[in-house]
Parts: structure tokens; sequence; C-alpha cells
């Protein structure tokens, strides 16, 4: 597991309530449920408002990947594909199919299945890529709502600050209470701004490099699986996946090639 975002998150909301403490302030001033559920019930409502009620439904299940997500080496991934390719030259495609069931890596899977059945070489290049589009496009689809609840957050916090404030002149005949009361009604755009800048608008940006990470994999697969269909010798596999890297991985992928032919 990936613990960036976990890590990231909590610092920021770390830093936010040591700043509180080093000030002479008390977390407990801004722990304020009534503020709390006016901004992340609002922004959630209103992002949800803004899209459709699948996107809502999954909000949970997206969260949950922008903060567990597991980010594969490349290298794992250029290796295993590597051996097939290997293993395809020396006994043939179809010997392929029981080493199938072995792979992990359900795109991976799918292509290699497919290559194994015969489907025609373009028509496998178009299957899959547009299996990426589709990925895309869903992972577009949960990366916006983030970045609505992001934009509608601190509107919403200043719709409870202008609702505290409200209350505040509501009890003007009562000038022991306006102190406290002043103060809770600007924790409502607190958490607004907070929430956005530290929570939603950096969970978008992850699930926006999750996406391209996942994309930039699966292209991978489908050169490796469109190499071992046409019989490609290994090493020139291993050599055109590898060009396929960013420079660091590509990097770590030749020293490792050096490392097993000395071996």
């Amino acid at each position: 597991m990936d613990i960036s975002t976990i890590v990231g998150v909590l610092a920021g909301l770390a830093i936010v309530f040591t700043v509180q403490i080093l000030e002479g302030g008390s977390p407990a001033s801004i722990l304020l449920i009534p503020s709390m559920l006016l901004v992340f019930g609002g922004a959630f409502a209103a992002a949800m408002a803004g899209g459709v009620l699948k996107d809502a439904t999954g909000f949970v299940g997206v969260l949950k990947k922008a903060f567990t997500a597991k980010v594969t080496p490349p290298t794992q991934l250029l290796d295993n594909v590597v051996k097939l390719a290997e293993r395809a030259r020396r006994e043939g495609l179809l010997a392929l199919e029981d080493a199938v069931k072995t792979v992990d890596h359900p795109f991976l899977k799918r292509g290699l299945q497919l290559a194994i059945d015969g489907t025609d070489p373009d028509e496998l290049h178009d299957i899959l890529h547009a299996e990426v589009a589709a990925k895309k496009k869903a992972d577009n689809a949960a990366k916006k709502f983030f970045e609505n609840m992001g934009g509608y957050a601190p509107t919403i916090g200043i719709i409870g600050t202008v609702m505290g404030l409200v209350h505040v002149l509501e009890n003007l005949d009562k000038p022991e209470t306006l102190g406290h009361s002043i103060s809770a009604a600007f924790v409502a755009t607190l958490w607004g701004v907070l929430s956005a800048n530290i929570i939603w608008l950096p969970m978008a940006a992850r699930l926006t490099r999750l996406s391209a990470v996942e994309a930039e994999e699966m292209e991978l697969v489908i050169d490796g699986v469109l190499a071992i269909q046409a019989g490609s010798n290994p090493r020139l596999v291993a050599q055109k996946l590898r060009s396929l890297l960013p420079p660091d991985e590509m990097k770590k992928a030749e020293a490792a090639a050096s490392s097993k032919k000395a071996a």
C-alpha cells in the first residue's frame, strides 16, 4: 500500500491543530460538530447534485482507493511479461494457456487470453485500447466528484459563517456570549477551506496520478501482449518495454537486466 496520501492528510491536519495549540487555543474550539456537519455534508450534497447517482454511491470505494491503492513497480510487470514472451517463443503461444491461470494482473490476463484465443492483432489492439479509454473516463468521473467537493466546501463554509453571525445578531442582548458565538461562526469557514485544500483537492490529485500510472501500466501490457502474439524475440520485447518506462524506472530495469546477465 502506498501511504503517501494517508501521511499527507494526517500531517496536514496535525500541523493545523499544532498551530492552534501554539497560538494558545484549544483543538476542541475548532472541533464543532455543527460546522463540520454543514461543511462535509453540504459539500457532498452539492457534488452529488452536480453529478449522477453512481458518482455519489461509489464515493466510499473511490475514497478507499485514494488512501490505500497499491502502486506496483513497473519493472515487476515487465519481468513477468518477458518471462511469458520467453515461454511463448520456446513452446508456442498455446503453451501460455496454463500460465494465464497464475497471472494476477487482470488486464494482462485478459490480453493474453484474447491472444491465445486467436484474436486478430488489430482487433486485439483496438479492444485493449478501448478498455484503457473506458478506464480513463471512469477515473475522470471519480476525480471530478472530489474536485467538485473541493470547490463547494469553502463557499459552504462561508454560508455556515453567515448563519452563525445571524445567530450572533439575534443575541446582542447577551454580550457575555458574543465572543464564543462569533468564534464559533468562523469555524465553518475554517473547515470549508481546510477540507478543500487538505482533503478533497489532494484526493482528486491523487486519483489523477493513480489513473495516469495505471494507464501507463496498461499501455505497457498492450505492447507486451502484441509482441508475445507476434512471436518477437524476448530480448527485443524487454528492450521495447523498458523504453516505455519513466527514465528512473528504465535505469532500474536495465540495471536488473545487466545483473541477471552477469549472474
